[in-house]
Order: C-alpha cells, then structure tokens, then sequence
C-alpha cells in the first residue's frame, strides 16, 4: 500500500458512507432487484468524490481510480443458529505496482447492518 494516498482516510471514510447513505438511506432491507442499482450509485458517488477532490491545476486528476462496492444479504434463517443469520464472507486484493504512487482501501459500512446487509467497499488509485 501507497504510504500516503491522494485522500485521507477520514476523507475517504466520508466519501464512502455518503455514498452508501445515499443509495441506501431509504431502504428497509435486501431487495436483490435494487443491488445493482444500489452498487452503480454508490460507486458513481465515490468515483466522481474522488476525482474532484483530486484535480490538478489541468483540471485532471494525477491518479486512476477503481472503486468495488460488494452488498451481502444477511441469512434470515433460524435453522442455522451458528451462523447468526449471517453468511461468511472474505475478500482480498492483491497487486504489482509501484508503491510510492499506488494504494489500495477498505471500507465496511455499519449503517447496512440495521438493513440485514454487510457493504464493502474498495477503492485503488494508480498514479498516472
């Protein structure tokens, strides 16, 4: 991972709960008919967050943005008590790339889980 990136954490935080609050603000729960609506707002939000944040004096940004949103139902199942009516899950990243210029984040919203779902968020910048 990049030492520093081209947003701060807490920033990056923000940009990514505003953009999970705006696409899911209103929802009651999982409606696997909105998925992948939810998943381009949230990451239309972020993408276009970042790249104003980081304009250069040319108007560009000076690095490559790629943002991954992953939402998970929960299980609503009583007959698997183990599991807390939640599925497992475990996502990793890996990359070659140049780390002084280059980085990676994850970003898990809490406000899904009042909702019945976990959303995970990615982002990964690349230094052009």
């Amino acid at each position: 991972m990049a030492t520093e990136g081209p947003v701060k954490t807490d920033r990056l935080q923000a940009i990514a709960s505003e953009a999970c609050e705006k696409a899911l603000g209103s929802a009651q729960g999982y409606q696997h008919a909105e998925v992948a609506r939810w998943n381009s707002q949230i990451i239309n939000h972020i993408l276009q967050s970042l790249i104003e944040d980081t304009k250069g004096p040319n108007g560009a940004p000076a690095f490559k943005y790629i943002a991954n949103s992953t939402i998970i139902q929960h299980l609503a199942s009583a007959s698997e008590p183990s599991s807390g009516g939640r599925r497992g899950m475990h996502s990793a990243v890996g990359a070659f790339w140049n780390n002084e210029k280059d980085g990676t984040w994850s970003f898990k919203w809490e406000g899904a889980e009042k909702k019945g779902m976990d959303i995970v968020i990615s982002i990964t910048w690349i230094g052009v």
